[in-house]
């Protein structure tokens, strides 16, 4: 895909890739990233960014330096700063970007689902897996570093994951009022839903032991969720 051509709206889930969320978090923070080139520009800052998710995943963000992500990166301490003044400023793309998967391509409803609570629920599961399934250290590096964000930062991770919850709460409730799902608060039906959607890449390792694959699980999570708050007949 053509990154720097895309219109970057409402993209499925397997055409969302790191470079797309580059090119995507290189137009928002123009106004501090001293490369004006876009193709010169995002392959760069997305070495940045892969290599800070892969070494905060080593040691942490908190201990992540400049140095490491030149190390890692390949580029000198000198082109790092041309794209990231700041860690705070590398955490807040990190994040934007995260915020930009969801938003684009968790939200968006298929065919029939706007009229459908159950197929609104079942493809708010299948597209969380399936996009935290492509970009897993995103995902894992902002449910599991947020033990050393600031507030703000920490507020929007938290947001972002009442968001999700909402928008499976609204299907569920929906589908208790029409008599199909169990008659529980919706909001905790869907909070009980969300650790079976983070699990899938907070514990990669256990389901890769295991030879399942994303399609296997997003089909054992809805499994198991029509049984759990389906209504007895």
């Amino acid at each position: 895909m053509d990154v720097t051509a895309t219109q970057l709206l409402h993209l499925r889930p397997r055409e969302l890739t790191s470079a797309v969320l580059c090119a995507v978090i290189f137009r928002q923070f123009s106004a501090t990233i001293r490369v004006q080139k876009e193709h010169v520009g995002v392959p760069n800052l997305e070495r940045i960014i892969l290599a800070a998710l892969d070494i905060g995943r080593r040691k942490g963000f908190h201990s992540t330096t400049t140095r490491d992500l030149a190390e890692a990166s390949g580029l000198s301490m000198g082109a790092i700063y041309n794209y990231v003044d700041s860690k705070e400023t590398l955490l807040r793309m990190i994040l934007a970007g995260v915020d930009y998967a969801v938003e684009q391509a968790i939200v968006p409803f298929d065919k029939g689902e706007q009229d459908d609570p159950t197929l609104r629920l079942h493809g708010l599961i299948r597209r969380h897996i399936e996009v935290s399934d492509i970009l897993q250290r995103w995902f894992a590096f902002a449910f599991l570093e947020i033990k050393s964000f600031d507030k703000v930062a920490r507020d929007s991770v938290l947001q972002s994951e009442l968001r999700n919850e909402r928008l499976m709460a609204d299907a569920i409730a929906e589908g208790i009022a029409r008599g199909i799902f169990i008659d529980l608060p919706p909001m905790r039906l869907a909070a009980m839903i969300m650790p079976l959607l983070q699990d899938w890449y907070i514990k990669r390792w256990k389901f890769r032991q295991r030879d399942m694959t994303s399609v296997a699980y997003v089909e054992a999570v809805i499994n198991f969720v029509d049984r759990a708050i389906a209504r007895p007949m």
